[in-house]
């Protein structure tokens, strides 16, 4: 499979505090992989690094056959890598329309392109409230919003952090589904999660981090019968 995201020997500091170490990983064209780990892992970091967000880095981020390692977030998201950050961003005072039309990017080759109609026929939630203000929405509803605007921009890969943090269950399994809609679209997905059962439902393959280090890398399946790995990085 060929990779469209490269990560290598990456570092990443908050002020003194060296919290990423050398951390490596792929996602293949299409593939979906989960970055799993405790809280404090390292994982949104690792997201945050990788979209260029932090300003103390190293090492080497491959996108699409180009070194963005020195890039910054907007030349990176415009050369077609989305993020969806864990703490749903949208723009309170807009309505749900709204929120969808400040993403909307020209069509990406080798994307899939997505429009309002075809967000909310993969959001259902979303269609029924078009003219709601995104302060007036619940939790699970602005993280629906936030990857829908994010889709807006036609990304061949999209960085998912914790989408089943915090939701209903009902919530969690209409991302679930969202998230093997995308890829069956063929975007490719990394997606940071603590919850090894949404990890498993939606993952092809699972990137385990324990402070900043990379302990495990391998088929989700092979994940879910290595019991001592689950237990060594995975138990709270």
């Amino acid at each position: 499979m060929t990779a469209l995201l490269t990560v290598d020997g990456l570092h990443a500091w908050y002020g003194r505090a060296h919290i990423l170490q050398g951390v490596g990983l792929t996602v293949g064209r299409g593939e979906v992989v989960a970055l799993m780990g405790r809280n404090g892992a390292g994982k949104s970091t690792t997201m945050k690094a990788v979209m260029g967000l932090l300003a103390e880095r190293r090492g080497r981020v491959a996108f699409a056959g180009t070194d963005v390692s020195a890039w910054p977030p907007h030349r990176i998201a415009r050369l077609g890598l989305g993020y969806v950050p864990e703490d749903r961003r949208v723009f309170a005072e807009l309505t749900v329309r709204e929120n969808l039309e400040v993403g909307r990017q020209p069509p990406r080759a080798g994307a899939p392109l997505w429009t309002p109609d075809r967000l909310y026929a993969l959001f259902p939630n979303l269609a029924e409230m078009k003219d709601r203000r995104g302060a007036r929405m619940s939790g699970g509803e602005q993280q629906m919003l936030t990857l829908a605007r994010t889709l807006m921009g036609n990304p061949s890969l999209l960085l998912l952090d914790e989408p089943s943090e915090g939701l209903a269950p009902r919530i969690v399994q209409q991302m679930a589904d969202a998230v093997r809609t995308l890829k069956a679209e063929g975007l490719s997905v990394l997606l940071s999660e603590q919850n090894l059962g949404f990890a498993a439902a939606v993952a092809d393959r699972a990137v385990v981090i324990e402070k900043g280090v990379v302990r495990w890398d391998g088929a989700m399946a092979a994940l879910l019968e290595d019991g001592d790995a689950r237990r060594a990085y995975l138990a709270v």
